[in-house]
């Protein structure tokens, strides 16, 4: 069936130990893994084991899109719940045998199905409409922090871990304040813990389509969701990206103050949801976006990377 490309999802390569996750990919969707980053790696660097392994340009899509594949007997060994891809590709061309992808359906892991490009060739695709970033305000609201069962969602932990990491290479090593403050109460313990101490030297907000402009130092900017285009920031501040459905639900949720209320209505009124343990940072997603960075060459930074790779520990990173 046609499926049209859409950015890679930062959470794409996360694992949430034992977690149950979705689908990774929307039905009708695919995107373009360009893989690990290749040498030459940080001066006297440790390549950390968090990178994506396999070949460049991998294609990745929700395992409802793929036809004409089966599992491979020789090679579809898998964890707790299912296939892991542990043993390399598992699904082979229904016609011919040949290993053209790898199916994760395991717990910890996004479902998807990962083809092999060695082995695959694009043929067609459907052209999707690119949403307008106003389009994007009325159709994908955004997503809320915390699931249903009180953890927070995986996708905040992946978005903002990549969020921090190209924050970090943004800052200079110089402390940074948060103006939000959903994001501030989210972010300071580990920014503090990260950056040099002090009084604040730059200011962190957040900036985007529908919310006012102005003169900003840094800010929290949204990115598509089909191109992977960043929005671009007026001025001279540098704009830090942030996943589009997690940006959208700080830029857009509802500002709700106190409200008097009967007490036999009041028990009516479910309680919002809270989450059952601290928010983290996913420390895979931080780690391989930072890698990916020039800045990580400076010696604060890259000292910051060895110690998120398990030289040492950081809080929120998990």
């Amino acid at each position: 069936m046609p499926v049209s490309e859409v950015a890679l999802p930062v959470q794409a390569h996360q694992h949430m130990s034992h977690e149950l996750l979705g689908v990774l990919m929307e039905p009708g969707t695919f995107a373009v893994d360009p893989g690990s980053p290749g040498p030459p790696w940080p001066s006297g660097g440790h390549v950390p084991a968090v990178l994506p392994g396999g070949p460049h340009g991998a294609v990745v899509l929700a395992p409802g899109d793929v036809r004409g594949t089966v599992f491979s007997d020789v090679a579809a060994d898998g964890g707790c719940f299912g296939p892991d891809g542990r043993d390399g590709p598992n699904l082979e061309c229904e016609r011919c045998g040949r290993l053209v992808a790898t199916r994760i359906d395991d717990c910890g892991h996004w479902q998807a199905v990962w083809l092999d490009p060695r082995a695959v060739r694009h043929v067609s695709g459907a052209d999707a409409a690119v949403l307008t970033w106003d389009d994007l305000r009325v159709r994908r609201p955004g997503v809320g922090p915390v699931e249903q069962r009180g953890w927070w969602s995986p996708l905040w932990s992946a978005a903002f871990a990549a969020a921090v990491a190209r924050l970090l290479a943004l800052s200079g090593g110089v402390p940074v304040a948060v103006q939000d403050p959903t994001v501030a109460g989210l972010l300071r313990p580990v920014l503090a813990a990260m950056l040099a101490d002090g009084a604040p030297v730059r200011t962190l907000t957040l900036a985007g389509p529908g919310l006012p402009t102005g003169d900003v130092d840094l800010a929290l900017v949204p990115r598509h969701p089909q191109t992977g285009a960043v929005w671009p920031l007026p001025g001279e501040g540098d704009g830090v990206p942030l996943e589009w459905d997690v940006w959208a639900h700080l830029a857009y949720r509802p500002r709700r103050g106190p409200v008097a209320l009967p007490a036999a209505e009041r028990r009516d009124d479910p309680a919002p949801l809270l989450p059952h343990t601290p928010f983290h940072l996913d420390r895979n997603v931080f780690v391989a976006t930072l890698v990916r960075l020039p800045e990580v060459r400076e010696s604060w930074l890259r000292a910051v990377y060895d110690k998120a790779l398990g030289y040492g520990r950081f809080p929120m990173l998990w």
